[in-house]
């Protein structure tokens, strides 16, 4: 479907920690989101963007898809929790400075009790990365977190 969203209205993520450039394109199951790397990206540094990054491109793409569910109900996105990333392999090192990349997400499982999984995969020019994304979103995370301090 063509996208009729903004980054900042599917992602709860603000100011220079918000790094998706733009959401590409969705459906149900489904978000495809792009970053642009340039020298004054969030973490650049002289070779470009650490490859690791990659995780977080993938974990705010999944946001995004989990804030596009939460628009569709007429809600406002909420906040989730990256639980762990399993096989994430980058072909490069270093995501350089002027690439675009294009991150595909899939949801490959969703329960009810707000943990899912998602199959990943991100690509540019001349880097590619995958990985399998765990992730949990709980009805109320500021409750959740609450009930966690004690």
């Amino acid at each position: 479907m063509k996208n009729e969203y903004q980054v900042s209205d599917l992602v709860p993520h603000t100011g220079t920690m918000s790094l998706l450039s733009e959401i590409l394109d969705y459906g149900d199951d489904w978000l495809r989101a792009k970053v642009n790397i340039s020298p004054d990206s969030l973490f650049a540094e002289e070779k470009g963007v650490p490859a690791v990054i990659g995780l977080e491109y993938l974990a705010q793409t999944v946001a995004a898809y989990a804030g596009l569910q939460e628009k569709s109900k007429g809600a406002h996105p909420k906040l989730g929790f990256l639980l762990g990333a399993r096989k994430y392999v980058s072909s490069t090192e270093y995501f350089p400075i002027g690439e675009a990349l294009v991150i595909f997400i899939q949801l490959e499982m969703q329960a009810a009790s707000g943990l899912g999984a998602f199959n990943c995969e991100l690509k540019g020019g001349a880097c590619e990365a995958t990985a399998r994304l765990s992730v949990f979103q709980p009805e109320n995370a500021e409750k959740f977190l609450q009930g966690n301090r004690k």
